[in-house]
């Protein structure tokens, strides 16, 4: 029974991939925005906050509904990130909004970093320790929650988004620095002895 359910397609899983599919369209109502097509910039942060939404829902699946897969240890961060470059990237790119208000470049490169940096450390231990580690810390969770807050606020043209920016800085750099310490720590840990 267990194993089946570690192999099998879950309704957890099946958000993860609804919020990478949702990316397309996110990114779609971003470009096509125009200030005097104003309702768009609210169809894109309906978007997102319904992936927002569906990123709970996965983790209440996978924690409470004990839908926790190995391909959803996969998905689930791959969704986050996906969106959240994206969102970063294109919404950056499009600095028409009514008052002015967007994600700063020094921020964007800062998430984008970060992303590559725990995409690339991932890849190396796994090549090397055959072990894929991509599991979420506090620091990781509360990055991924203020970069959210972020691309809600501009979307919202929220007047002090600032004070958000930076918190999203904060704790995208703290998740980095405890990311490659454990990462390391995984990497460079001995292997265990084999006795004859």
């Amino acid at each position: 029974m267990t194993t089946k359910a570690q192999g099998a397609m879950t309704f957890a899983n099946k958000v993860s991939i609804f919020r990478i599919i949702s990316v397309p369209f996110f990114i779609a109502a971003i470009l096509y925005y125009q200030p005097y097509r104003d309702h768009l910039r609210f169809v894109a942060l309906s978007i997102f906050l319904l992936a927002v939404f569906s990123d709970a829902l996965d983790g209440f699946l996978a924690r409470v509904m004990k839908q926790k897969t190995k391909a959803g240890t996969i998905l689930d961060p791959l969704a986050d990130k996906v969106l959240l470059s994206s969102a970063f990237i294109f919404i950056y790119i499009k600095d028409t909004f009514p008052q002015g208000i967007n994600v700063p470049l020094w921020l964007v490169i800062t998430v984008l970093s970060r992303d590559a940096l725990i995409l690339f450390g991932s890849a190396v231990i796994y090549v090397t320790k055959d072990e894929l580690v991509l599991t979420p810390s506090r620091w990781g969770k509360y990055a991924t929650l203020f970069q959210m807050l972020t691309i809600i606020a501009v979307l919202l043209q929220f007047r002090y988004s600032m004070y958000i920016v930076m918190f999203a800085a904060v704790f995208t750099v703290f998740s980095a620095v405890d990311y490659l310490k454990k990462g390391l720590k995984v990497l460079y840990a001995s292997e265990p002895r084999h006795t004859s």
